[in-house]
């Protein structure tokens, strides 16, 4: 059963990583110390099974397994959001109504990757899910990844339905997301999925941001974004200025390479990948290394 209402969801959430042992099998122990560490660093709420989250080479079983332990591990402190989405309708239906049984607060669904979708399979790829579930859908735009968008005229049909929460978008366009935000309200909400943009998303009425930085700065996102929230806009906007190398740093490979270094270099857990993920660069990890210093994050 679900804990929350995300009809108030705000803040920081942390797209997390899902950590593996040297033998490629997920290290719970890990997971464990990771959702500790949000816990205790004001993450407002936890992503699992996100493009973070390396759920693309994870089987069903490891999927359900992570999810269920991410629920029992936070035990009612934060909301636990679930990525179910999918290329096939219904593999996400039933991942979604998984999710949902274990106790998910939320979902995050993605668009069709690969096969896309014409506009009208679009809609009804989300509508699906939207209609089966009883728990909120936030709609995940990532053109980047998935080479399709949501367009503004699926949008418009869906921002009214009850289970559709809002919309992670990450198509790093302030153009798309000024359109999307005509549709925002207090039901239909949007998160940026683009950690060096929440600024100038939350003046477009974003609520906060869906997160990789948060993976090792967890109280700096947090921070950053109530003080915007709270009207401490220059500060808000000095964060984010202040840490773009950093964020470039997270992101001078794919996704999330980087990142995982960073949670090794914080001592949380091994940059252990899964192919056709391999460890980045010693010179890209040397710059991050180095970003992280300058933040603070490492001695």
């Amino acid at each position: 059963m679900a804990q929350f209402d995300l009809k108030d969801l705000k803040g920081s959430i942390v797209a997390l990583v899902t950590p593996f042992k040297g033998d490629g099998s997920v290290d719970f122990d890990a997971l464990g110390r990771l959702i500790d560490f949000h816990l205790e660093n004001k993450t407002d709420a936890i992503l699992v099974l996100g493009t973070t989250g390396e759920s693309s080479t994870m089987t069903h079983e490891e999927d359900e397994a992570v999810c269920k332990y991410a629920i029992e591990r936070v035990a009612g402190r934060v909301p636990v959001i679930a990525g179910s989405g999918s290329n096939d309708t219904q593999t996400m239906l039933d991942k979604s109504l998984s999710y949902q049984g274990l106790g998910a607060d939320g979902l995050l669904v993605i668009t069709p990757y690969y096969n896309k979708a014409n506009e009208e399979g679009m809609y009804q790829h989300f509508k699906t899910v939207l209609d089966a579930v009883d728990i909120p859908c936030i709609l995940y735009n990532v053109p980047g990844r998935t080479g399709c968008s949501i367009s503004e005229s699926v949008i418009e049909r869906l921002h009214t339905h009850s289970n559709a929460l809002g919309i992670k978008e990450a198509s790093g366009s302030i153009a798309y997301a000024s359109r999307v935000a005509r549709y925002l309200s207090d039901d239909f909400l949007m998160f940026s999925g683009n950690d060096d943009i929440v600024v100038p998303l939350m003046a477009l009425g974003a609520r906060g941001v869906i997160s990789v930085w948060a993976n090792i700065a967890p109280a700096t996102v947090h921070s950053m974004v109530f003080d915007y929230l709270e009207g401490r806009y220059d500060q808000a906007l000095a964060t984010q200025l202040d840490n773009l190398d950093l964020i470039a740093a997270l992101f001078a490979e794919v996704n999330p390479i980087p990142v995982k270094a960073g949670v090794e270099l914080l001592g949380l857990s091994n940059a252990v990948y899964r192919l056709p993920l391999a460890p980045c660069t010693d010179a890209t990890r040397a710059l991050l290394e180095g970003e992280m210093r300058k933040q603070g994050l490492i001695q």
